[in-house]
């Protein structure tokens, strides 16, 4: 009997330790799953040529984001140009690139913010007499390029009006040199890929008006809408009165012209919730930005009109930021942690209802051992058999040790010890109030046997 209760004391004894070891893995699982959740989003950038302005930009915003402690973190990866660039997103090296998509649009590639856009800005002396486009057949351009994408974007546009080369002449010209070829009637007219309001467009306009004697004419790009449809990967751009610059200001009215853009494109298949908060956090912190890199100035927004149907589309999570449909947390993860929740409670109850299953155990085991002792108790009381007295002082002595061992390794209330105890001391008396009235029983009735035998 004693080996059977031993037994079950030790399966009780590996169930605990197994529920111990159950609850001790579902809260590392619970921790793990919340450091996963909210650690920061490592994601990686690539950015051609490493020492550009959208670099610059992109290193700076790195940076931010490590100083601020975002929940965004960048890795900027530099390569030799925008079309590798381009090609490490559509290779899936990257999770996000800068793109300009005239010399390559990855077909993964939807666009997170337009970090800058350029016109292709036309002008020429007002005595040269070309106020339009097409004025410009069989004339001498003079071309500043910055990119080596520049003279290529500037045929796509002239493509439109049927004077691609060699219905125009193309010159190639170094900004400083602007002003000496116009006057050496080398070349008719200037044109020079710039964001409108930038110093380099300035510049170039500076040269045209010294050679012109500050009579300069902006010419305009009136198809421009058509060639953005024909070839999405140009846009079309407005210039602003003034937006040049110069004395009178230049140009006088709005014109409209060609423009390219450089992106920060995502992946498609990235999700939209750190891709939300890349959007978020870069115009958020472009006043941070800007004090190292004043370009940053030029960012705007994509058109989010376009999220679908245009050719250049634009990220999910860029749209959610800009139209201020951000998921919260529990739009993310409502579902799962209401799954953990009722799961976890439902656990919770099993495991409750299991303890107190072992507790009662527990006590009905202890509650066996007390009724065996007082068993023995009257058992020894009744018994005049010394064998079978010793029998029940060894069992007595076995109970003991289970005892013993019971209390070392578990928690044992006191009443329950102090009821132990008392069974016990009375369990040892009996046998041994027994034991002495067995002996003097014994000895009372062998000495009328001794004075009988003297006597014979």
């Amino acid at each position: 009997m004693i080996e059977r209760l031993l037994r079950r004391l030790r399966r009780k004894e590996v169930i605990y330790t197994l529920l111990a070891v159950g609850l001790a893995l579902g809260a590392a699982v619970a921790w793990v799953g919340y450091r996963y959740v909210s650690r920061p989003a490592i994601m990686t950038v690539a950015v051609g040529p490493g020492d550009g302005v959208e670099a610059k930009v992109l290193n700076a915003f790195a940076q931010a984001l490590r100083e601020q402690d975002k929940d965004v973190r960048l890795t900027v990866v530099p390569v030799d140009d925008v079309r590798a660039s381009a090609t490490a997103l559509q290779d899936k090296r990257v999770d996000l690139a800068l793109v300009r998509p005239d010399v390559m649009l990855p077909v993964n590639g939807l666009t997170v913010a337009v970090l800058r856009e350029e016109a292709i800005i036309l002008l020429a002396p007002t005595a040269s007499g070309i106020e339009e486009v097409p004025n410009l057949s069989g004339k001498r351009l003079g071309v500043v390029t910055r990119h080596e994408a520049d003279l290529p974007a500037l045929e796509l546009m002239l493509r439109q009006y049927d004077l691609a080369p060699p219905a125009v002449t193309l010159v190639p010209l170094a900004q400083n040199g602007v002003e000496e070829a116009l006057r050496a009637k080398r070349v008719d007219a200037v044109a020079v890929v710039a964001a409108p309001v930038s110093q380099e467009a300035a510049a170039v306009l500076r040269a045209v008006a010294a050679a012109a004697n500050r009579k300069v004419t902006v010419i305009p790009v009136d198809e421009a809408e058509a060639i953005a449809l024909r070839t999405p990967a140009l846009g079309e751009v407005t210039i602003p009165p003034g937006g040049l610059g110069g004395r009178p200001r230049q140009p006088e009215e709005e014109v409209k012209s060609v423009g390219i853009s450089y992106r920060l494109m995502a992946r498609a298949d990235l999700d939209r919730g750190p891709v939300s908060k890349v959007a978020q956090h870069l115009f958020q912190l472009r006043s941070r930005i800007a004090r190292d890199v004043p370009a940053v100035n030029l960012m705007k927004a994509p058109d989010t009109d376009t999220a679908t149907s245009a050719a250049l589309p634009n990220h999910q999570g860029a749209i959610d930021y800009f139209n201020r449909e951000q998921l919260s947390f529990m739009d993310r993860y409502g579902d799962l942690v209401w799954m953990v929740l009722f799961f976890g409670g439902s656990l919770t109850s099993g495991l409750a209802w299991l303890a107190r299953l072992f507790v009662r155990k527990r006590r009905e085991l202890v509650d066996e051992v007390l009724d065996r002792l007082m068993c023995i108790l009257s058992e020894a009381r009744e018994t005049s058999d010394p064998a079978a007295l010793e029998n029940l002082a060894v069992e007595v002595d076995r109970l003991v040790t289970h005892a013993i061992r019971y209390a070392r390794h578990r928690t044992t209330g006191t009443r329950t010890t102090t009821a132990l105890i008392l069974a016990i001391d009375s369990a040892r008396a009996a046998i041994a109030d027994r034991r002495i009235q067995i002996e003097g029983a014994a000895r009372r009735g062998a000495e009328p046997r001794a004075r009988r035998a003297a006597i014979s």
